[in-house]
């Protein structure tokens, strides 16, 4: 079976190779202190066998940026996330460049997404930023059918004809449903109305992505999933989210990961349950994706 394989945690593994103590802006702002960090860090991931470069896009949104004091730096922000990612690329000879849409406001609060006229603007803007530079576009961390429509609406709203996947995050205890309670199922009118070419569950405990597996398979679309390397998942996390969405408990003590060898039996199981589309998401690093591919290549799987 052939199976693309994701890269890590982008964002928490240039604040770890920082050495920066965290603040509100995370990875946007040691991607801002230290140009050149980035492209290592996206490099590491290829050479660990993933085939897809994901840009620290996640949070650069206007609201975020603006709450910061740094609004006027949203353009250039974005065109040093992608020409950091094309570095990596460049040198490592492979990849697909991926843009990044995480939530507006923040993340797991389905509650906060915007009205569906502020909403798609916004994404469209970013999406129109990169459009042609990049191969596709991930809607990341999605937690409720509004926030699907919002953003699969802007990016088709800027680029009609861009491949784009759902990346959709999960209750934590009951993976077949979305943060906002919501059944998957209730995406299916969503997905055919903007022909996304992937469905995923990201941004949540390994388990509840296994959970995930049969509903998304129900979807029709190929699938997959990128979990959270956390060793211990809480609620706290989601009441303790960032102003950057990246969940935290003692922004001082970041969260330990699990082992490398434990996330790749997750991820083998989600592929043997029909997932051709497997990765990482917080506190996953270059060397959990290194056993995933190694384990992946052992079950008889061509990594893409």
């Amino acid at each position: 079976m052939d199976v693309t394989l994701l890269d890590g945690g982008v964002g928490q593994e240039l604040l770890a190779r920082s050495g920066d103590a965290p603040t509100p802006l995370w990875a946007t702002q040691v991607m801002r202190d230290h140009p050149g960090l980035l492209a290592s860090v996206h490099r590491s991931f290829l050479d660990a066998g993933s085939g897809i470069v994901t840009l620290n896009s996640y949070a650069l949104h206007r609201d975020r940026l603006e709450s910061a004091g740094i609004g006027a730096l949203f353009t250039r922000l974005h065109a040093q996330a992608l020409a950091e990612a094309e570095a990596a690329r460049a040198a490592a000879g492979r990849g697909r460049l991926a843009l990044s849409l995480g939530p507006l406001v923040t993340s797991y609060r389905p509650e906060t997404f915007p009205p569906l006229a502020e909403a798609v603007p916004a994404y469209a803007e970013i999406v129109a930023l990169h459009d042609g530079r990049v191969d596709l576009v991930i809607a990341e961390t999605v937690a409720s059918l509004a926030h699907a429509e919002g953003v699969l609406a802007g990016v088709r709203a800027a680029a009609p004809g861009v491949e784009a996947w759902l990346a959709v995050t999960v209750d934590d205890d009951d993976g077949t449903r979305l943060r906002s309670g919501e059944p998957l199922a209730v995406l299916a009118p969503v997905i055919a109305r903007h022909r996304p070419a992937a469905v995923l569950v990201n941004c949540s405990a390994s388990a509840a992505v296994a959970q995930a597996m049969a509903p998304l398979a129900a979807l029709g679309l190929p699938f997959g999933g990128y979990a959270n390397g956390f060793a211990r998942p809480t609620g706290a996390f989601l009441r303790d989210a960032g102003a950057a969405g990246t969940p935290v408990v003692d922004r001082q003590r970041p969260q330990p990961a699990i082992a490398p060898s434990e996330y790749a039996r997750h991820a083998l199981g989600w592929v043997e349950r029909g997932a051709s589309i497997v990765g990482g998401c917080c506190n996953i690093g270059p060397a959990h994706i290194a056993e995933v591919a190694a384990a992946l290549r052992a079950a008889g799987h061509r990594i893409l």
